[in-house]
């Protein structure tokens, strides 16, 4: 009865090691339910019932773990975003509303600079005297 459980012993001795290395030598984003140190954690206090729970409950397969891929990579992004007609379609539209905004910007009213110019000088008024009475300041007929 002894040498039996020497062995269940040592079984369970190997099999506490074995599952505190895999918890700890395995990338975070193969840990499932709480975190990598949570994990160890468990495995390492509890130390049969603790590995059985990491290789059921924790453990993720690589199989399992999502494969990260670039946006243009993955044909269901690709799909999502419409096809290459609906883009040819836009990218005619924005043309058309930059050749009116061109257009536009032939404005007269505004300079090769993007500058807005003084604005010209209204005609005279039929009721406003000549140049010649104004001294300048707006004050006609003042002495002084």
């Amino acid at each position: 009865m002894a040498r039996v459980l020497l062995i269940i012993a040592l079984v369970a001795t190997v099999f506490w090691v074995y599952t505190v290395v895999d918890c700890a030598v395995q990338p975070a984003t193969r840990h499932r339910g709480v975190s990598k140190a949570a994990w160890v954690a468990i495995v390492v206090l509890i130390p049969v019932l603790g590995g059985i729970l990491w290789l059921t409950v924790g453990r993720m397969r690589a199989s399992q773990v999502a494969e990260r891929r670039a946006p243009d990579d993955d044909p269901e992004f690709l799909g999502r975003i419409g096809s290459i007609s609906d883009q040819d379609e836009r990218i005619r539209r924005l043309e058309e509303e930059l050749a009116q905004l061109d257009a536009e910007g032939d404005d007269p009213r505004w300079t090769p600079d993007g500058q807005k110019p003084t604005p010209p000088e209204p005609p005279a008024r039929a009721d406003s005297p000549e140049k010649g009475d104004d001294d300048g300041r707006g004050t006609r007929g003042a002495v002084g």
